[in-house]
């Protein structure tokens, strides 16, 4: 359950393959049928969407996320870069960022929590694996962790 149950808790995705995108999105909501999972799909979009500019200047249609599912390589602006950003931004550094990636290397995983990932996850590559995952992210995410509610 989410920690306010009137208000739907967002997910920022940001991943450039899109049906492995909707399959994530659909497994989420299935498992967590509160919460709402916004899509990007590339780091520059990503930036736009959290600091609200362009396409993404509307307050109403981009609510802060409660967290961002982030994938490593994503076109434009990469993960990594992207997960620098925010976390060395004042206004998003507070938002979980959880590093959703096929990569299993270890200078990919040192590199992400040395940008201060809050989390780093392997996508299963079966189906049932992936519903449990997004089970154990909606699972703590929204009922273990306390989230900051700044705006």
């Amino acid at each position: 359950m989410p920690q306010d149950t009137n208000t739907p808790s967002q997910v920022l995705l940001v991943e450039d393959d899109a049906p492995q995108a909707m399959l994530i999105a659909r497994t989420l909501q299935e498992v967590a049928p509160f919460c709402q999972v916004r899509h990007v799909g590339d780091g520059e979009q990503a930036l736009d969407y959290l600091f609200r500019r362009g396409d993404f200047s509307n307050l109403t249609e981009t609510p802060r996320p409660h967290f961002i599912l982030l994938d490593l390589r994503v076109p434009k602006i990469d993960g990594l870069e992207l997960l620098q950003n925010i976390k060395h931004s004042e206004q998003l550094a507070s938002i979980p960022t959880i590093v959703l990636t096929s990569s299993e290397s270890p200078t990919d995983l040192t590199a992400a929590y040395k940008a201060h990932a809050n989390s780093y996850l392997i996508k299963p590559t079966a189906f049932p694996e992936l519903k449990r995952l997004m089970q154990d992210v909606a699972t703590y995410w929204f009922n273990w962790n306390r989230l900051c509610q700044m705006t």
